[in-house]
């Protein structure tokens, strides 16, 4: 329903026009041109074209640099997960969080949803519905012209150092050349999804997913899968399951107790996604050990779903001890998990077991992966107990700016910069987290701005001291007393 002051989009965008005017948003073009044989490279490559690298696009602008190209793999309108593989009813975060407005109020997703809907349905709304955040997106790469090229699977960056750049590499054979490089490659795109060996060595991938793929659960309509994991993933995709006509959806957990606390919603009170990066490392490392050894919780009204249909089973303290394809004559192939309480035969199981953070499981990074440096390499636990989780992760610099490991060579790391999930332990909720994306946006953008200026600074400086264009014109004694004496 539309409600009686919902001013719609068209107003909306004019509202914006004017906002961005009188802020004085964008800023002149000041970055230096640095051509490859004839042609002009782009002073910033996003590889990434969800919310984060879209803001991050935006947010140059405002430094003045505007020679900046988003790539991304997925066709337009279906960037991050939200369309792809996302099965939440609603996001997870506060709808009062204004993650990538930059402090605008006609960017804010309240103004996009009140232009649609009136400002009275406002209150009522408890979370942003998924596909409502997703049209947002879609409307802000529109409003804002930001330019993305879809279709652009980015499959190696080539470091030359001699020259300043990066080649990017692209499926199909697409060269670009970028002085730097952000990856805004989201949740996955500084590492992987874990699945366990004994799910992807036991059963032939027909009768298996990791979440974070597509899933044709119309192709699954009357039968029964298994979900491994006790996050809030898992639940997610019981519910949508159920929803899309599956028989039973079954969740395993190997905690004893269904996870209660999510430490998100303390961080996102106490400024402790903002303040984070002040830490010094080995407080970082207890605070992150802490952290990852919290699964996210379901959110309630997500568990609610889940639990009311008929088909829907939790199965607590029950990890998954083994997994078999079991062929009955006649039938499909089943897949037949041992647990210690059992067996449990399903037609099909859906993997949800968390994320491993490390630049070495990115081909893109091949080139690179050896010189960068791990938290494991830079800090040792106060509590001498180590976190295999986090020392793979990369030990970033305040900007997300890579760093080499001792005695590597930094020169080929120079310019590239990791605004995905895998700058959790470095600089805390940041990149792909909206809890903490409009704290993050600002260091990111900053970072990347000061580099193309540092890089430049023996050009910039001598034509700064060269600089005498006048603009004070007056003369005394003014023509007017010299013309009277």
């Amino acid at each position: 329903m539309t409600g009686s002051d919902a001013i719609g989009l068209a107003a909306l965008e004019t509202r914006l026009a004017r906002e961005l005017d009188v802020i004085g948003f964008e800023r002149p073009e000041w970055v230096r041109p640095r051509l490859v044989e004839g042609e002009k490279a782009l002073d910033v490559a996003v590889i990434g074209g969800g919310q984060c690298g879209l803001a991050v696009a935006f947010g140059l602008r405002r430094e003045g640099v505007t020679n900046v190209m988003v790539f991304d793999e997925n066709p337009a309108g279906y960037e991050g997960p939200w369309e792809t593989y996302a099965r939440m009813v609603t996001l997870r975060t506060p709808k009062a969080l204004n993650p990538i407005d930059f402090g605008i109020p006609s960017l804010t997703y309240r103004a996009w949803w009140e232009a649609r809907h009136g400002s009275a349905g406002w209150e009522a709304v408890d979370k942003i519905a998924r596909g409502d955040w997703m049209d947002y997106l879609r409307w802000y790469r529109r409003v804002l012209d930001i330019p993305v090229e879809n279709l652009a699977r980015l499959e190696r960056i080539e470091p030359l150092p001699g020259q300043g750049l990066h080649r990017l590499h692209f499926a199909g054979g697409a060269v670009e050349h970028a002085r730097k490089v952000v990856l805004s490659t989201g949740i996955q795109g500084g590492g992987e999804w874990h699945t366990p060996a004994m799910v992807r060595d036991n059963l032939p991938k027909a009768l298996w997913a990791h979440t974070s793929e597509p899933i044709d659960f119309d192709r699954l309509h009357g039968k029964r899968i298994g979900i491994l994991g006790g996050g809030a993933s898992a639940f997610d995709n019981a519910n949508h399951a159920l929803t899309r006509g599956v028989a039973a959806a079954e969740v395993f957990m190997r905690r004893k107790q269904l996870p209660r606390v999510n430490p998100i919603r303390f961080m996102e009170k106490v400024g402790f996604t903002a303040r984070y990066p002040a830490l010094d490392d080995q407080t970082k490392y207890a605070a992150m050990d802490c952290f990852l050894g919290h699964n996210q919780p379901p959110t309630n009204d997500t568990f609610e779903r889940a639990a009311a249909w008929p088909g829907f089973a939790l199965h607590l303290g029950s990890p998954w001890l083994d997994v078999a394809e079991h062929v009955v004559a006649g039938q499909d192939g089943l897949v037949r998990v041992t647990t210690p309480h059992g067996f449990h035969e399903f037609d099909f199981v859906v993997i949800s077991t968390g994320l491993l953070s490390d630049p070495g499981l990115r081909p893109e990074l091949a080139d690179v992966a050896d010189l960068i440096a791990r938290w494991g390499d830079r800090v040792t636990p106060a509590s001498g107990q180590r976190n295999a989780l986090i020392d793979a992760h990369p030990y970033l610099g305040e900007a997300f700016e890579f760093l080499p490991r001792e005695g590597a060579d930094g020169a080929r790391l120079r310019g590239l910069f990791a605004f995905n999930y895998s700058a959790l332990v470095s600089l805390g909720l940041s990149a792909s987290a909206l809890s903490g994306l409009h704290n993050a946006l600002p260091r990111l953008i900053t970072g990347v701005a000061d580099q193309l200026f540092l890089d430049d600074q023996d050009e910039l400086v001598a034509d700064f001291l060269a600089y005498d264009d006048p603009e004070f014109l007056g003369e005394w004694p003014t023509p007017e007393q010299g013309e009277a004496a």
